[in-house]
């Protein structure tokens, strides 16, 4: 059985979590900034169906990316040389999220529903949530959007919708935030298009341990202005 959580309850220790569901650990609560800001530190994310209850996450492995350790396919790497888009930063934030919920093939329904898009577009006015979008020829293409807590960035959700739109997204935020100094993109859950990017699974641990030392301090509020020329 899980605990639910009244409001401000505090999370169970992590150790409480499911083994399956793998990383089950709460239900109930809210959506509140304090709440969410809270759980990420601790290792916590919300995942439910529209119409269900809340459910808290802290799966074991834990899906990560150190920015140092970015891998380039030849022919991705031949894309991003060839500036044929735009990366922007932080001016679709709501666009993303819903082009992120949209259908996809072999899926029925979406996480990202309307209560998860009004929490996430708060953090993101209150500039803890941030998007990163490809665009091409003034339409957006593709991009991602996560939230940013000391020197961690807790990616939430990708789309693309021409080839590569993702990962070209996904690269230009490896390369910055390596650049800004920051130790970890959390993935949360294995899957092979970012494990192709680099991405690699640690314990639960070992996440936990990251986290005390990186998802620390002040958050990096505001926009995020990305440098060019970064594939020259």
């Amino acid at each position: 059985m899980i605990p639910w959580l009244a409001p401000h309850q505090p999370f169970p220790p992590l150790d409480r979590a499911l083994d399956e569901p793998n990383g089950l650990l709460a239900a109930g609560g809210d959506l509140s900034p304090d709440r969410l800001l809270t759980a990420y530190r601790l290792g916590i994310f919300p995942w439910f169906a529209e119409g269900e209850p809340i459910l808290w996450w802290s799966p074991d492995p834990r899906m990560v990316l150190f920015p140092d350790e970015l891998v380039l396919s030849r022919s991705l790497r031949k894309t991003l040389r060839h500036h044929a888009y735009k990366i922007r930063v932080d001016t679709a934030f709501a666009d993303v999220m819903r082009a992120c919920a949209a259908p996809r093939p072999g899926q029925q329904g979406s996480w990202i529903h309307p209560d998860m898009i009004h929490a996430y577009t708060t953090l993101h006015q209150m500039g803890l949530a941030h998007s990163v979008e490809t665009w091409r020829e003034g339409t957006l293409v593709g991009g991602l959007y996560g939230v940013a807590i000391g020197r961690v960035f807790f990616g939430e959700s990708m789309f693309a919708r021409v080839s590569n739109a993702s990962k070209i997204a996904f690269a230009h935020l490896a390369r910055q935030l390596h650049r800004r100094g920051f130790g970890m993109i959390d993935c949360q859950v294995h899957t092979a298009h970012l494990a192709s990017l680099g991405a690699r699974d640690i314990t639960r641990t070992d996440f936990s341990h990251r986290l005390a030392e990186w998802a620390t301090g002040p958050e990096p509020a505001g926009s995020w202005p990305f440098e060019d020329e970064l594939w020259v």
